[in-house]
């Protein structure tokens, strides 16, 4: 009687057992198939240059294609969206940043996903300070030449941004906190007409992403006061930080990190972490960052987590000092 029991229970427990081990088989075979990797916005920018070159490297790690897919628009949140939305099997990836991660938050009255709960951080990825060039005609050559001269004509001098709400203009509203100074801020349809207007001397500063004005820098048409990282960037290493500059709490640095959907397998983004971090230490990778202006800064994925958590309620009293607000 038992034996019979034994022998019609046993099926049950074989389907049980394989059952239970499904999970783990699934992630030992990844990867099966080819991944997709969201680009929140158009091609030939940063974020397209950079996350094309790291899929890339995934791709030669894992030995799968990573397909790249640019979906732009709304300050990068569409293709935020997407990705949150994508199922989390470990094949769909996307490149988010300060601006639609960080900055959005605070900006959008209805953000179509939650940055901390829809997405499983996987690793920061790049950091790059922005740079604060002026025209040479304005009679200042450091950070506090310029916070006297701003608060000596209040609301007489202007500050350019490639649009409300983005980092450049959040940049300048935390430099007239900063400065303790009154000026007017005049908002572009992107970085370059605003760069058009320095060198012309209708605006009288712009904090910009550094590759744009690179050239200017060097030239001399352009003047750089100070960067907004941490540290001195190694593009431009003679350039003095804004803390340098007197401005102890000026840090402020774009950044761009990997994420996958909310509920991807733990073991999997791990595995996609540690190829990720060995590929940014890639001398060509390193080259190809430093041509956007960036720098590696990967982490592990509960420091990213907390990350994007901090930077959340770092951008968000800029925002609302900014009064910038997208429908």
């Amino acid at each position: 009687m038992r034996r019979a029991l034994f022998v019609a229970t046993l099926p049950l427990l074989v389907a049980a057992g394989t059952f239970a081990l499904a999970p783990s088989a699934q992630a030992q075979a990844w990867p099966s198939k080819p991944l997709r990797w969201f680009i929140p916005f158009p091609p030939g920018g940063g974020t397209d240059v950079m996350s094309r070159v790291m899929a890339q490297k995934l791709s030669e790690r894992i030995g799968q294609p990573v397909v790249v897919e640019n979906r732009p628009g709304s300050g990068g949140t569409i293709g935020l969206e997407a990705a949150a939305r994508a199922p989390a099997d470990g094949y769909n990836l996307v490149m988010g940043q300060a601006a639609n991660l960080a900055v959005a938050p605070a900006l959008y009255k209805k953000l179509p996903y939650d940055p901390v709960k829809d997405f499983a951080p996987i690793t920061n990825a790049v950091s790059a300070p922005s740079v604060l060039v002026v025209n040479p005609a304005l009679p200042v050559k450091t950070v506090k030449e310029l916070s006297a001269l701003a608060r000596g004509r209040p609301d007489q001098l202007t500050f350019g941004s490639p649009g409300n709400g983005t980092t450049g203009h959040l940049a300048g509203e935390q430099f007239k906190i900063a400065a303790g100074a009154k000026m007017t801020h005049v908002p572009y349809k992107g970085n370059v007409p605003a760069m058009t207007d320095v060198l012309g001397g209708q605006v009288s500063m712009l904090f910009s992403t550094i590759p744009p004005v690179l050239g200017q820098i060097r030239s001399g048409r352009l003047r750089a006061l100070a960067t907004t990282g941490a540290q001195r960037s190694p593009v431009l290493p003679a350039v003095p930080t804004m803390v340098e500059g007197g401005l102890p709490s000026f840090v402020l640095v774009n950044w761009w990190g990997v994420l996958a959907p909310a509920g991807t397998p733990p073991d999997i983004v791990n595995r996609i972490n540690g190829e990720l971090v060995k590929s940014l230490q890639l001398p060509d990778v390193r080259e190809r960052i430093a041509a956007e202006g960036g720098e590696p800064s990967p982490t592990t994925p509960e420091q990213f987590a907390r990350f994007i958590v901090a930077e959340i309620a770092k951008w968000a009293p800029l925002v609302r000092a900014s009064g910038a607000q997208v429908d």
